[in-house]
This record gives structure tokens, sequence and C-alpha cells, in this order.
């Protein structure tokens, strides 16, 4: 069955529009930016935790103090 070649122009556009919004879509969901902002929110939960929040801080309280004893020995 022969088609006219208005009707395929019309389909090639709509596929063209379709796969258009299914790149942008994608570029979207891959950006960089998207995951750093994931990445920084994901951290920023963790650390509302308030056994992580203390027990960084006390790793941290740690390593300082070992640095002034090997400093200062």
């Amino acid at each position: 069955m022969a088609r006219d070649p208005d009707t395929i122009q019309r389909e090639i556009e709509k596929a063209r529009d379709a796969l258009a919004e299914s790149l942008d879509a994608l570029g979207e969901k891959a950006s960089p930016k998207r995951f750093a902002d994931q990445g920084r929110e994901a951290v920023q939960a963790k650390l509302a935790d308030p056994r992580i929040k203390y027990g960084l801080m006390a790793v941290g309280a740690l390593v300082g103090l070992a640095i002034l004893r090997k400093m200062f020995r």
C-alpha cells in the first residue's frame, strides 16, 4: 500500500519530535549538576543524624589532637 509523501513527512516530524523530547529528558537526568545536587543532599541528610555528626566531630578532634601531639613532641 503506497502512502502519500505528506503523511510520511508528518510521521517523520512526529518521530523527530518524540526523539528530541526523549533526548532532552535523558540529558536532564544525566546532568552532572543534578548528580552533584543529589550527592550534596544525601550528605546533608546523613550529617543531620546526630550519631554521624558527633561521631565525625569526635574523629576530627582526635586527629587534631594527634597532630598537635606530634608537633609539640
